[in-house]
């Protein structure tokens, strides 16, 4: 027995999304249909202005207009993959867009599934440092700040509930946790 999409049928495509309606044989055997979001995948960074083994050391967050949270979240920057971009050079793009920072080091850390009842999509995360600032390069719809703050500060800002989206979360507690 065969476990996983037997058939499909898609709902909706916008830009890179494209949503199906599959009928999915389950490992006891017995079908259901899911709603899957197909998404292309992402690559979040979390970049160090100062040494990443320092005592308490600098990054950068974003603080970004959300529609679907209603305003404005602390972020990692971040951005979809391009078909056929691997995730370093996307992490590298958007470190450059959203900060206008360049990085002499992008090292993986982790990834995420964002969420897996009903999407594909895949965050690759990456530590930056050796960074050099620049220009930001954002897009039309985006509507970004860009804070200098001590990790520990940042660290504090998930315990009091003020950073409250994922990738970030994710990012920088394994960084926090995984520096080397």
């Amino acid at each position: 027995m065969t476990v996983g999409r037997i058939d499909g049928t898609r709902m909706w495509q916008h830009r890179f999304l494209d949503c199906q309606l599959d009928t999915v044989r389950m490992p006891d055997g017995t079908t259901h249909e899911h709603v899957l979001i197909h998404h292309p995948g992402a690559a979040a960074v979390v970049p160090f202005l100062s040494d990443p083994r320092g005592p308490d050391p600098q990054i950068l967050l974003i603080k970004q207009y959300r529609y679907a949270t209603g305003g404005t979240m602390w972020e990692i920057p971040a951005g979809r993959l391009e078909p056929g971009e691997a995730p370093i050079t996307c992490a590298h793009r958007e470190l450059l867009e959203e900060t206008g920072c360049t990085a002499t080091s992008m090292d993986p850390m982790t990834f995420l599934w964002t969420t897996p009842g009903f999407t594909d999509e895949k965050i690759h995360l990456f530590l930056a440092s050796g960074l050099t600032r620049g220009a930001t390069q954002h897009e039309a719809d985006e509507f970004i700040e860009v804070v200098t703050l001590p990790l520990s500060e940042a660290l504090g800002m998930i315990g009091s509930g003020e950073i409250t989206d994922a990738k970030t979360l994710v990012g920088l507690m394994f960084a926090a946790g995984f520096r080397t």
